[in-house]
C-alpha cells in the first residue's frame, strides 16, 4: 500500500517537471534561435505559436493514448521518450544552425528559412509528447468520478507551477550560467530521471531497456560541447547573458562587437582608432548645432542610453577630455565584455547596468548631450521611440542641450526615420535630420533651443581657427554634407500607441523577401 501511495502521488511530480521542462524548452528555443536569427517579435511569435501547436496535438493524443493503454508503464515510457528527444534538440540544430549562419553572412534567404523551420520542428517531438503528460496523468490519477474535478484542478495546477520555474530557472540563472545547450542538457536528464522512478514501479530491471538514452545523450553532448556556439570567423570571445548571446570577433585589427545574430556592429575598438566612419562619429556634432561659439566644456556632462561596449563615450573623452559620462547598458554582461575587450575603462565613465528610461528617470544629473544608441533593427525598444520619453530626455537636458540618436532605414522606407523625427519634433524646438553615407542608417538631433543647420558651418570656422581635433572636423563637415529633408505629415509616437513593430516587421519582411540585409545594420 505505501509503495502504491507513494507511486501514485509521484504522478504529481513527473506532471511538475514536465511543466517546467515545457516552458525551460520554449525559453531556451529562443536563445538556441537567437545567435542566428535574433530574438525579435517575429521569431517570438513563430516559437510560441508552435510550440501551442504541438502542445495542442499533444493535449488531444495524450487523451487517447491514455484511454487506449491507461497504464503507468505506458506513461513514463512516454515520459522518457520526451526527455532523450528534448536532449537531442541541440545536438541536432547545431550543424543546421551552423549553415544557417553562413547562410546568413551570404545572403541565401532561402537556406535561412529552411534552417528556421528545420529547428523548429525539432520541438515537435519533444514538445507534444510533453503534451500528452497532463491528459495522461489526469487518466491514471483519477480514482472516482466524485474526485475528478478535484485531481483535475491538482494536475493543472501543478503543471502551471512547474511552467512558473521554468520560465523563470533558465532566463536567469541557467542559460548565463551553464550556456544553452547545458540548459537543454539538465532539464532532459532531469525528466528521464523522473520517469526512471516511475518506471521502477515495475521492478528496476524495467528500466534496463532506456538505459541507453542517458548514456547516448551524454556521449553526444560531450561532442555537441567540445565546441564554440558559434563558429564566426576572427571570433576571440563569445559567451550567454540573461539577455544575449555576446561575441567579440577581430578582423585586420579591429574588434568588433556582435550580439544575437551577429548582423549589427554595436561598438568597435582598435588601438589608436579616432575616427570609425560609422554612425558613431556622427555624436560628436551634437552640440554644434547650437549657435557659434559652442563647445562642450570640462564640465559639461554627456549621457549615453544604449553604452554597449563604449564606442561613442571612447570618442568623447578623446576629442573633449575627461568629461563626465553616465551610460546605461540593460546587459551587465556586455559591460563586462567593453571593460575586458574594448578597453572601456575611462575613470571619467560612469557604467550603469540598467534600462535607459529607467536610468535616466532615476538621474538628478542634467546633461550638455543624451546620445541613443539602442534603436537597432529589427530591436527598438518602444519605450525609448514616444513623447512621453522624449520628454523625459528634454527635461534632463541643460538650456542648450542636444539629444543625438541613431535610427535604422532603407533607401526605399523612411517611414521610421520619419516617425521619431515628428514625434521628436512635438518635444525640441528644432529637430535635424543627417543620412549616414554609405549606410542604411539616420542620425537624429534635436535641441532644446531654437537651431539652424548654419550653425555647424559657423562653429566649424571657429573650431578650425582654434586648431580643433582633425577628428572633429572631419565629422562637422559630414553632418553638413548629409543633412536630408524634414519629414512629412504622419503618426507622432506616444506611451499609449507607438506601433514601432509593425515598422520593424514590415522592414525585416522585405529584407527576407529581398534578402537586402544591410537594413539590419
Amino acid at each position: 500500500m505505501i509503495k502504491q501511495g507513494f507511486y501514485t502521488r509521484f504522478l504529481f511530480v513527473a506532471v511538475f517537471t514536465a511543466g517546467m521542462t515545457t516552458m525551460a524548452l520554449e525559453m531556451s528555443a529562443s536563445r538556441l534561435l537567437g545567435t542566428v536569427f535574433g530574438t525579435s517579435n517575429l521569431v517570438w511569435a513563430n516559437i510560441i505559436g508552435l510550440i501551442l501547436v504541438y502542445l495542442t496535438a499533444g493535449y488531444f493524443l495524450g487523451g487517447r493514448w491514455a484511454d487506449r493503454s491507461p497504464y503507468h508503464r505506458t506513461f513514463y515510457r512516454l515520459l522518457a521518450w520526451a526527455a532523450f528527444s528534448a536532449g537531442l534538440v541541440p545536438m541536432i540544430a547545431s550543424p543546421v544552425l551552423r549553415a544557417a549562419a553562413k547562410a546568413v553572412e551570404q545572403l541565401d534567404v532561402a537556406l535561412m528559412a529552411g534552417s528556421f523551420i528545420s529547428v523548429l520542428v525539432l520541438f515537435s517531438a519533444p514538445i507534444t509528447l510533453l503534451g500528452c503528460v497532463s491528459p495522461f496523468a489526469i487518466r491514471l490519477a483519477i480514482a472516482g468520478t466524485e474526485t475528478a474535478g478535484t485531481t483535475s484542478g491538482r494536475m493543472y495546477a501543478l503543471s502551471t507551477m512547474g511552467s512558473i520555474l521554468g520560465t523563470f530557472l533558465p532566463v536567469l540563472w541557467m542559460i548565463p550560467a551553464l550556456g544553452t545547450a547545458r540548459t537543454f542538457f539538465s532539464f532532459s536528464f532531469l525528466l528521464l530521471a523522473v520517469a526512471f522512478v516511475g518506471l521502477s514501479r515495475d521492478g528496476w530491471k524495467s528500466i534496463i531497456p532506456f538505459l541507453w538514452m542517458p548514456l547516448l545523450l551524454g556521449v553526444l553532448a560531450w561532442i555537441t560541447l567540445s565546441g564554440p556556439i558559434k563558429a564566426t570567423t576572427g571570433q576571440i570571445f563569445e559567451t550567454e547573458s540573461a539577455y544575449n548571446y555576446i561575441e567579440v570577433v577581430e578582423r585586420d585589427g579591429i574588434r568588433y562587437l556582435l550580439l544575437n545574430e551577429g548582423q549589427g556592429i554595436h561598438s568597435v575598438y582598435a588601438e589608436g582608432m579616432t575616427a570609425t566612419y560609422g554612425t558613431w562619429d556622427y555624436f560628436l556634432a551634437a552640440p554644434f548645432f547650437n549657435p557659434a561659439p559652442a563647445t562642450m566644456d570640462s564640465d559639461d556632462r554627456l549621457g549615453i542610453i544604449g553604452l554597449a561596449a563604449g564606442t561613442i563615450s571612447k570618442q568623447y573623452t578623446n576629442v573633449f577630455g575627461p568629461i563626465p559620462i553616465d551610460g546605461w547598458e540593460i546587459d551587465p554582461a556586455i559591460l563586462d565584455v567593453g571593460r575586458d575587450w574594448f578597453e572601456m575603462t575611462e575613470p571619467n565613465l560612469n557604467a550603469i547596468a540598467e534600462d535607459g528610461r529607467w536610468g535616466l528617470n532615476q538621474s538628478d544629473e542634467v546633461y550638455h548631450v543624451i546620445g541613443i544608441d539602442a534603436y537597432r533593427l529589427p530591436y527598438i525598444p518602444f519605450h525609448l521611440t514616444t513623447r512621453e520619453f522624449f520628454r523625459e530626455v528634454h527635461d534632463h537636458l541643460v538650456e542648450d542641450g542636444v539629444v543625438v540618436i541613431n535610427v535604422g532605414r532603407t533607401m526605399e522606407d523612411r517611414r521610421l526615420v520619419d516617425a521619431l523625427a515628428r514625434t521628436m519634433q512635438t518635444v525640441f524646438a528644432s529637430v535635424h535630420i543627417v543620412d549616414v553615407p554609405a549606410t542604411f542608417n539616420t542620425i537624429l538631433y534635436g535641441t532644446v533651443q531654437s537651431t539652424e543647420p548654419e550653425n555647424l558651418i559657423d562653429n566649424y570656422r571657429a573650431l578650425d581657427a582654434q586648431d580643433a581635433p582633425p577628428l572633429l572636423l572631419d565629422v562637422i563637415a559630414r553632418t553638413v554634407t548629409n543633412l536630408a529633408s524634414p519629414p512629412e505629415p504622419g503618426i507622432v509616437f506616444t506611451d499609449d500607441r507607438a506601433p514601432v513593430e509593425t515598422i520593424t516587421n514590415s522592414l525585416a519582411l522585405r529584407f527576407l523577401m529581398g534578402g537586402d540585409l544591410d537594413i539590419l545594420r
